[in-house]
């Protein structure tokens, strides 16, 4: 009875062994995305992103085979995006927390990443102030002031010195149209008048209207993408505002590949920034917009990117912390990384833990036929003006 008691332990502990090592060579990453709902697009660019960057690199980051475990959050939905996160938290035993498409829903997450020490990646929400509410965050996408002040500094630089702000009333709008106008007014401009509209709005000809009635040099504008670009673009139309001969700008979602296709050659002219585009010419986005058409039968967009980059973060991360998962390294890791994105170059603020990038100016064109934003200017290294600000 002995000898066969002693002979089960012995095949036990090498299965023990192999159970723990097994679990120390593997991330486990929770990835919350509204994976259904109106932004369920957004979430497959993003997710895309994240399973071609794992493709390209055996499946493995930072040398530990992974395991992706995908929550939807169904949209925007905070209190839903919290509770996901505590379950991967206590349940699954993530060690990483990764995703967000949206601000509120990042907002929500933050919370369990500081209270539980757990490494978090913000793939995409942009709003200035979603890092500076858990430690252990970090953002690779963009902030909503990165673009939008950069833009007006931009314009009254070159020659734009009256301008007029619309924006969709809700935290990205109201942030756009803040900061666009504080890089604008700063260098020497004048906001001639500002408009705050509905977000569901499926009609812009009277706004259109009061702009051109002021008859500004050029009109800022923050909406969201979808559905809305296509029809602020037939307001232009009908309103007879060329954006040749008036300025029309904003961020980048109101001339995206699929803002593009809706509005039709109304969008000559439409300037943008924004902090990537898979028109950017350099060979490594050549190289991963070939990847992503391969895989996938599409371009990839800013969402992409961000999901690619995530990845990518988290590999080196973990390759810098000698295989350390818990968030205290893997943060202090992040701190102060640089690496080629198919952006560009892209750093991590050790300060802020936010991404500081070349912002690009676009202007829609027509190239062999097809509408295409076109880099006329790159600003380069350019930090979140909002925690800039903060610090003085």
């Amino acid at each position: 009875m002995k000898r066969l008691l002693l002979a089960g332990v012995l095949a036990f502990v090498p299965s023990l062994f192999a159970a723990a090592g097994g679990a120390e060579d593997t991330v486990k990453i929770g990835v919350i995305l509204p994976y259904s709902g109106q932004f369920a697009d957004t979430a497959t660019q993003m997710d895309d992103g994240i399973k071609l960057y794992l493709k390209q690199h055996g499946d493995k980051l930072g040398g530990k085979n992974v395991e992706l475990i995908r929550k939807d959050t169904g949209g925007i939905a905070p209190p839903v995006a919290k509770r996901l996160a505590q379950e991967l938290v206590t349940r699954d035993n993530v060690d990483i927390l990764a995703g967000f498409a949206l601000t509120p829903n990042a907002l929500a997450a933050a919370d369990v990443s500081a209270e539980a020490k757990k490494f978090m990646v913000d793939m995409n929400a942009a709003t200035a102030i979603v890092t500076t509410k858990s430690p252990y965050m970090v953002r690779v996408s963009f902030t909503v002031p990165q673009l939008n002040q950069t833009l007006g500094t931009w314009a009254e630089k070159h020659g734009l010195k009256k301008a007029y702000t619309m924006v969709t009333d809700y935290g990205p709008g109201i942030d756009a149209e803040a900061a666009f106008q504080k890089g604008f007014k700063e260098a020497g401009g004048d906001i001639v008048g500002s408009l705050r509209m509905a977000v569901q709005n499926p009609d812009f000809t009277a706004y259109v209207q009061r702009a051109k009635d002021l008859n500004p040099q050029g009109i800022f504008v923050m909406i969201p993408g979808g559905a809305q670009p296509g029809a602020f673009g037939k307001a232009l139309a009908e309103r007879g505002i060329d954006p040749r001969t008036i300025e029309v700008m904003g961020q980048m979602e109101i001339a995206d590949e699929h803002a593009l296709a809706s509005m039709g050659d109304i969008a000559l002219g439409i300037i943008t920034a924004g902090h990537y585009d898979y028109n950017h010419h350099s060979k490594l986005n050549e190289e991963f917009v070939k990847a992503y058409n391969e895989d996938f039968k599409r371009n990839p967009d800013f969402f992409s990117v961000g999901g690619y980059d995530g990845m990518h973060l988290i590999d080196a991360a973990l390759q810098k912390s000698g295989g350390k998962k818990d968030g205290e390294s893997l943060v202090d890791a992040a701190k102060g990384l640089s690496w080629e994105s198919p952006r560009g170059q892209i750093s991590i603020d050790p300060q802020t833990r936010d991404v500081v990038q070349t912002v690009y100016i676009r202007k829609v064109e027509k190239v062999g036929g097809h509408l295409v934003n076109v880099e006329i200017a790159a600003v380069a290294d350019v930090k979140d003006p909002y925690k800039a600000a903060m610090k003085q």
